[in-house]
């Protein structure tokens, strides 16, 4: 295709896009003008909280079969305490990093009973750019792949994947099936899916979500033109942006402000190129069959009831093809739903861990 015609076309769907950011910006133009004064509110449960790096007792780096760098690191079991136990690797989602988990790997942490292993998704947080071939799901598989055999050698594990995560995850089981049930003995999914991104609705109305969905291949095309551009105006329409993450990131009406700000931004961190080219592949991302690798294997679905990307109906399909699986859903919780409600998260995931340990 020319580019003058890719231009064109790219020119469509940001008008598309543009129509839309237009009446969002309209809808929320009151709301916008207090954002800085919900910032850091007093009674804000987390406005203390210091969000960000965490300690760890290794830090490294991990290089993929296809070139790309992940920065990885991994917290030590209390010493005597390890016992043996799995070692739990935890897989974050899209437009995010290991910061995901910040509250489960402080209690987790505190408990000193397991090895745990973050690391940022090619493309997010302090990891490098995929190095070769396509942004695509089996692409994070053999990603994750590759941090397995660098950190956890030998011994069982416990994978934990939060929405991109545990399409990653599905990724690995349809990629190294014999894994599962032999070295992987159990599977934590939280707000993900099998493939039904095709049918969401981001919470807009059912003409809006169809008439968006076929320009999802364009995104691309846009940001190569002008990804720059793009990513200034990122900056400069901030407000609009935290707006945004709390409307689709979270399920209680008033969130914390401060949590809503430190979700954003790991948005706001994460490059134009890199989230519109895995838009793409999310948006085509069907890995059923997949899930035939986790039966037999202890398996934790995890959704907030109020999520609009990955609604429950996606946890249901996954219970369906899974059902021994235990399914939580999670009241007034959004997607992400391990930090707006940690404690409900962790009071679940904590005995699943000492279960199957």
């Amino acid at each position: 295709m020319s580019r003058s015609r890719v231009a064109k076309r790219a020119g469509i769907a940001g008008a598309v896009v543009g129509v839309a950011a237009a009446g969002l910006a309209t809808a929320f133009a009151v709301e916008r003008a207090l954002v800085r004064r919900s910032v850091n509110k007093p009674g804000d449960p987390y406005v203390d909280e210091p969000f960000g790096d965490q300690p760890f007792d290794e830090e490294s780096t991990v290089t993929a079969a296809d070139g790309t760098d992940l920065h990885v690191e991994i917290v030590r079991p209390a010493k005597g305490r390890s016992g043996g136990k799995p070692t739990i690797v935890f897989v974050h989602g899209f437009a995010l990093d290991m910061g995901t988990f910040y509250f489960q790997r402080q209690a987790l942490a505190k408990r000193g009973e397991h090895r745990l292993v973050f690391y940022d998704q090619p493309g997010h947080g302090r990891s490098g750019k995929l190095q070769s071939g396509t942004y695509d799901i089996a692409a994070l598989g053999r990603s994750l792949a590759a941090v397995l055999d660098a950190t956890v050698p030998e011994g069982h594990i416990i994978l934990v994947g939060h929405s991109m995560g545990g399409m990653t995850i599905m990724a690995f089981a349809e990629q190294y099936p014999e894994w599962f049930g032999n070295r992987v003995t159990g599977v934590v999914l939280m707000s993900t899916s099998a493939g039904l991104f095709d049918k969401a609705t981001l919470g807009l109305s059912n003409v809006v979500a169809r008439v968006s969905a076929p320009f999802f291949p364009l995104w691309d095309r846009a940001a190569k033109l002008g990804g720059g551009t793009i990513d200034r105006a990122r900056v400069a329409s901030s407000d609009l942006a935290w707006l945004l993450t709390r409307r689709y990131g979270f399920g209680e009406t008033r969130p914390s402000p401060t949590l809503v700000t430190f979700v954003e931004s790991m948005n706001s961190k994460t490059s134009v190129e890199t989230l519109t080219k895995y838009l793409n592949t999310l948006y085509r991302h069907s890995r059923r069959p997949a899930l035939s690798a986790l039966r037999g294997v202890p398996v934790l679905v995890v959704v907030g009831t109020r999520d609009y990307l990955t609604p429950v109906v996606h946890s249901e399909e996954i219970i369906e093809q899974l059902p021994e699986a235990e399914l939580l859903k999670i009241e007034n919780s959004g997607h992400v739903v391990m930090l707006e409600k940690s404690d409900e998260v962790n009071a679940a995931l904590i005995p699943f861990l000492e279960k199957i340990s």
